[in-house]
């Protein structure tokens, strides 16, 4: 079975969230609204009646009971232990009634009474709740002289109060029972509303969802799907391609990788052409000879004993030769490598410089040439030892080459100011001032300077150890007097 692609994915889980949040809708306003209706029905006649009971002692006492129940939908009634009616006030009762000014519940239990706290005339009476006579019995049972309960669908919440404050003089605090109810499962008929609602409102999203996660996918899916071509182009040769950023940043890492990756083919691309075009009449000439040489000495020296000397004498410098070629060419592509892995420490140059010019004095003098030396003893450096170690080789081995009759001569210096110096001296040919600008890049030896040295890297590899220590190197010549090759770290 053929795995689903991204944007078909992302398109799926896109509507399967929106139906996630619809049915989590449904299941709050429908199943689960009355019951969260009735809960904060309950605390909000628990939290007016405690306010109302809060303020049975103040002077505005009415008023707060007139605002609360009117605000809150409430049914209140103040009476005495046997249900007489001192004060109601309900939903239809305009809250902050004047005082003396007749309301619609409420009466005088005692009319000769000189300072009566309530402030209604009596009118006509709310009747009480068919439940009343109950209710006082539960407020009679209770300890704590509170209650709540359910009956049907409304909620009761009843406390003993005392409306007004005792003085010395005339006792106008009265004893009472605070009665407030409201109803409960009132939300009935707005559900219905609601799931009515809900219904348009879920179809509509769901049709507006499948757009909208079309398009998102649509969106996504773009970028991701350039990413897949260009990605498939690098197989083709095409690493000059840049990728797209901006859509987000895990996309722009990838582009970034993809970038990197197609700039490294690229190298490796144009290291290649260069080397097969460079490199391969190198390796062809060695390989000429040693095949000549070979069949020389199986057709016509074998017997010659000298002659068959002479000639596999031959065939091995060769083959020495295209040895030193191979690991040159190596050599130089690591160190052309933008990853290269460097150790640094504390290196002795001056050891180091004595330990590569006694490597090259016994042959050097065989060939009648002398090694002068200047190295002043512990110059230390900061850096690879083997990088270090191969570029004063390939420095020294330079100077060897390019040593000629009569003053095969050299001179290798080390020294310290405020930076280390290693200098490299030959007497050799010099180099013609038009060359010294190329003398750095790669195969220019072998190229343009009559094949010298055995692969023209010897130079571009000082170079590059150079730049990975953050060093310079230079040179100076004069035509037939030779060259000072300079290395400052």
């Amino acid at each position: 079975m053929k795995t689903p692609s991204f944007r078909t994915k992302l398109w799926l889980y896109f509507i399967l969230f929106t139906a996630l949040i619809f049915s989590l809708l449904w299941i709050l306003q429908t199943v689960g609204l009355q019951n969260f209706y009735d809960g904060m029905m309950e605390q909000n006649i628990r939290n007016a009646a405690k306010m109302m009971i809060s303020a049975a002692q103040s002077d505005n006492f009415f008023d707060v009971v007139d605002k609360l129940s009117f605000e809150d939908s409430l049914l209140v009634y103040i009476t005495d232990e046997n249900g007489n009616v001192y004060f109601s006030s309900d939903a239809y009762t305009p809250y902050f009634r004047q005082p003396g000014r007749p309301g619609p519940g409420g009466s005088r239990i005692n009319p000769s009474r000189r300072n009566d706290p309530f402030p209604v005339s009596p009118g006509s009476l709310r009747n009480l709740p068919n439940n009343y006579q109950s209710f006082l019995e539960k407020i009679a049972a209770s300890e704590s002289g509170t209650v709540e309960y359910i009956e049907g669908n409304t909620f009761v919440y009843g406390s003993r109060i005392t409306i007004g404050e005792p003085d010395d003089d005339d006792d106008d605090a009265i004893a009472a029972i605070l009665y407030v109810s409201g109803t409960l499962g009132a939300v009935g008929a707005a559900a219905s509303i609601i799931r009515v609602q809900l219904l348009w409102v879920t179809g509509l999203s769901l049709i507006l969802g499948f757009i909208i996660a079309w398009l998102i996918a649509r969106r996504f899916s773009r970028p991701i799907n350039q990413l897949t071509d260009q990605a498939k182009m690098l197989s083709e040769d095409h690493y000059e391609d840049h990728f797209q950023k901006g859509f987000c940043r895990e996309l722009d890492d990838l582009n970034e990788s993809l970038t990197q990756s197609a700039e490294k083919l690229s190298e490796a691309r144009d290291y290649q052409k260069e080397l097969l075009a460079n490199v391969s009449h190198d390796l062809r000439t060695p390989l000429t000879m040693i095949k000549g040489y070979a069949e020389m000495v199986r057709d016509i020296s074998w017997e010659d004993e000298q002659q068959r000397n002479e000639d596999t004498g031959i065939i091995i410098k060769e083959a020495d030769r295209m040895t030193a070629l191979v690991n040159e060419i190596l050599e130089y592509s690591r160190l052309q490598e933008k990853d290269t892995e460097l150790h640094f420490m504390e290196v002795d140059l001056s050891a180091l410089t004595e330990d590569v010019t006694d490597r090259f004095e016994p042959l050097f003098r065989q060939e009648g040439g002398t090694i002068e030396r200047s190295i002043e003893p512990g110059c230390i450096v900061r850096g690879d030892r083997d990088m270090l170690e191969r570029l004063v080789f390939n420095l020294v081995d330079n100077a060897v080459r390019h040593s000629k009759a009569p003053d095969m001569r050299i001179t290798v210096s080390v020294y310290k100011d405020d930076r280390v110096h290693l200098d490299v001296t030959d007497h050799g040919e010099g180099i013609a001032p038009e060359d010294l600008d190329h003398i750095w890049e790669k195969y220019y030896t072998t190229r343009q300077r009559g094949g010298k040295g055995v692969s023209g890297l010897g130079l571009s590899i000082v170079r590059r150890i150079a730049s990975l220590h953050n060093a310079e190197v230079s040179v100076t010549s004069q035509l037939n007097q030779g060259s000072t090759f300079s290395f400052i770290l």
